[in-house]
C-alpha cells in the first residue's frame, strides 16, 4: 500500500470451525475485485426474492456494480490477472507429485473465463450503461430518499409488477455482467487459495507485518475465534508493511477500544 489506509472488508464466518476471517486487500485491484463481487453476490440473492424492498436493494448493488466499472479498464484488469494464473499453473504440469487431473481442470476453468470475457468484447456493459430506465434510478439514488414514488413513478408502477417480470429483468443485466463477475470471484478463489498460513500473536494487541520486496502480496486474511468479539484495524506504513491493531467490541453505545493483552491469531498471506 502507498498510503495510510484504514478499511476493512466482508468478515467470513465460518460456524464449522466458530471462527471469523476479516480480509484486507492489498492494492487497488484487489479491492476492487472484492467489492464486485460483494457486490453481484448481493445483487444475485436480493434479485430471486419476491418482495419490492429486495428488488431496491438489488438495484442498488447493481448501479453500484456499473459506478465501478467506470473507474478504469476491469475487464482488462481481468483478461491479465487470468493470462497471469494460466501461465503459472501451466508451469505445474511436469512437476511431481502434482495432481494432473485437478490442474487441467483448473486451467480449463480459467481458459473458459477468458474466452467468455473476450469475446464478450470492450463495449459488452454499453447497453446497461444506455439505459434510460436504470440512468433515471441511478441519478435519483443520489438523493436521499430519491427513488420514492413521487420521484420516480415509473420505478414504483415497475416494482409493483408480477415477481417473475422482476426476476426476468435482473436477469438480463445480470447475465451481462456474468462474465466479468465470475472471472473475478474465480480470481479470488486462485488468491486465497494461494495463502499461506502461519499462527502469530499481536503483543499487547499490536502486530507489524513485513512483506517480501520482490514478491508483493495482494491480500492479507485474519482468523479469529468469533466469540472473542475483536477485530483488527489495519493502516499501511508504506508499500512493504503495514500495521495491525485489534480492538474489543463491546455494544453499540460503546467505542471500541484496543486490547492490551497478546492475542493469538491465523494470519495468512496471499500474493
Amino acid at each position: 500500500m502507498t498510503q495510510v489506509a484504514k478499511q476493512m472488508s466482508e468478515p467470513m464466518l465460518d460456524g464449522a470451525t466458530g471462527t471469523i476471517v476479516y480480509e484486507q486487500p492489498m492494492n487497488e485491484r484487489m479491492r476492487t475485485f472484492m467489492r464486485m463481487d460483494f457486490l453481484y453476490n448481493q445483487a444475485l440473492y436480493q434479485s430471486e426474492i419476491a418482495t419490492a424492498a429486495s428488488s431496491r436493494a438489488a438495484m442498488s448493488a447493481l448501479l453500484d456494480i456499473l459506478a465501478i466499472t467506470t473507474r478504469g479498464d476491469m475487464r482488462s484488469d481481468c483478461l491479465k490477472e487470468l493470462e497471469r494464473h494460466i501461465t503459472t499453473l501451466n508451469t505445474y504440469q511436469s512437476r511431481p507429485g502434482v495432481d494432473g487431473s485437478r490442474l487441467s481442470s483448473e486451467v480449463a476453468n480459467l481458459n473458459r473465463l477468458r474466452a467468455d470475457l473476450m469475446n464478450a468484447g470492450n463495449n459488452f456493459l454499453q447497453t446497461l450503461r444506455d439505459s434510460e430506465f436504470l440512468n433515471a434510478i441511478r441519478l435519483r439514488s443520489a438523493i436521499p430518499g430519491g427513488t420514492c414514488e413521487f420521484d420516480l413513478p415509473e420505478y414504483t408502477c415497475w416494482l409493483s409488477q408480477a415477481p417473475e417480470e422482476r426476476l426476468a429483468a435482473f436477469g438480463q443485466w445480470l447475465e451481462t455482467l456474468r462474465p466479468l463477475c465470475d472471472a473475478v470471484a474465480e480470481l479470488l478463489w486462485l488468491t486465497r487459495q494461494n495463502g499461506r498460513t502461519r499462527q502469530e500473536t499481536a503483543k499487547g494487541g499490536m502486530f507489524m507485518i513485513s512483506f517480501d520486496r520482490d514478491a508483493p502480496s495482494q491480500l492479507l486474511r485474519i482468523t479469529l475465534p468469533a466469540d472473542m468479539r475483536l477485530f483488527p484495524e489495519i493502516s499501511g506504513g508504506g508499500q512493504h508493511r503495514c500495521n495491525m491493531r485489534f480492538l474489543q467490541w463491546n455494544n453499540l453505545g460503546t467505542r471500541p477500544a484496543q486490547v492490551e493483552q497478546d492475542i493469538p491469531f491465523a494470519l495468512t498471506v496471499c500474493p
